[in-house]
């Protein structure tokens, strides 16, 4: 019973830490354009967080149950899961890089599940097609959008900007400013509740794994009448944790993440209203799209490679593209280094 509550407070915690850790993906862009304070901008972030974590339980789902078999994972591999990516996450954090919570969590579930499972690569579901035709698993899932979901941030980012500027090439800058100064308040306010209907979801899908886990070990065998409500027979996300995923998310959104905030708002490329509507606009547009259909997308990767179509808009070396190479580096290693170190722990424990 003590390693349940452990594993929903380190849940909690990974929920915590990516509300502060990715509220750059919804504010950087607002902040750096002035248009809002850093304080106000938290504020419309937290807010569009919380509503955003209540909105739907596909990709909840899909990081539950889609990802690797429920039948392989036990109570240990969660907790080892989280904290592997709870490492990544604040080490990314300190050094000021945008990568993906979403990868990490990925990552540390695969590693901790294949350590738990004796190094059995089918625990892992990479590709299947479910009983109603969906089709589930890493490489659909993942993988894929992985690689697609920047290129197509960067296409569409530098499309959305080209046709604004020549939409309004007879505008009078002042105007542009004044004009996309206030509608860039509706664009940071999708993007942040585009966060919240995927971002917050992916750890409402591991306590939802975890409670399942739990109840199906026989683990809930002596509980009391009043916390009945804990027994998951069935893998479902039930209310009471939206609600608290959705509350921990906006107090982590609170808090704030300013070494990022300023990589991605201020050393990649210099914006300005505009800029910050079409980026904000294109990323949350392409989230949106990702969570209708259960994919948990790197809204890092969607913000990021949006504001570099933006930037290249200007001029080709308008991106500081050293940024971008630290950034991409941080990508590609997230989901490698953190399956591994969930795979360290997990079998170190077994040793023991």
């Amino acid at each position: 019973m003590t390693l349940v509550f452990c594993v929903i407070v380190f849940g909690l915690a990974f929920e915590y830490i990516n509300g502060f850790h990715d509220t750059a993906n919804a504010i950087a862009t607002v902040v750096s354009t002035r248009v809002l304070s850093p304080r106000q901008a938290v504020i419309l972030a937290a807010f569009c967080n919380l509503v955003g974590a209540l909105w739907g339980t596909a990709v909840a789902t899909t990081i539950g149950s889609g990802l690797v078999k429920t039948g392989q994972v036990n109570l240990e591999t969660v907790f080892w899961a989280l904290a592997a990516a709870i490492v990544w996450n604040l080490l990314t954090w300190w050094l000021g890089l945008p990568s993906s919570s979403s990868h990490a969590l990925i990552g540390g579930l695969c590693g901790a599940t294949l350590a738990s499972a004796g190094n059995d690569w089918s625990v892992i579901r990479w590709w299947e097609v479910s009983a109603a035709g969906h089709v589930e698993g890493l490489w659909p899932k993942v993988v894929l959008p992985m690689i697609i979901s920047p290129v197509l941030g960067l296409i569409f980012g530098f499309f959305v900007m080209g046709l604004l500027l020549v939409l309004l090439q007879n505008w009078r800058p002042s105007r542009v400013s004044s004009v996309f100064g206030r509608l860039q308040l509706v664009s940071a306010s999708l993007m942040g509740f585009s966060h919240g209907t995927n971002d917050a979801q992916k750890t409402m899908g591991i306590i939802a794994l975890t409670l399942f886990t739990a109840t199906n070990e026989e683990v809930f065998r002596s509980l009391p009448d009043w916390l009945g409500f804990l027994r998951t027979p069935e893998f479902e996300v039930a209310l009471w944790v939206k609600v608290v995923c959705a509350l921990t998310m906006a107090a982590g959104t609170a808090s704030g993440g300013w070494r990022i905030i300023r990589t991605l708002g201020h050393r990649m490329v210099k914006l300005q209203p505009i800029h910050g509507f079409a980026a904000e606009t294109t990323a949350a547009l392409l989230i949106q799209a990702a969570s209708h259909f259960g994919v948990p997308l790197s809204t890092t990767h969607v913000i990021s490679s949006s504001i570099m179509g933006v930037g290249v808009t200007k001029r080709l070396n308008a991106v500081k593209w050293t940024v971008v190479g630290r950034m991409v580096w941080a990508w590609v290693l997230t989901i490698p280094a953190t399956a591994l170190l969930a795979y360290i722990l997990e079998r170190w424990v077994n040793l023991l």
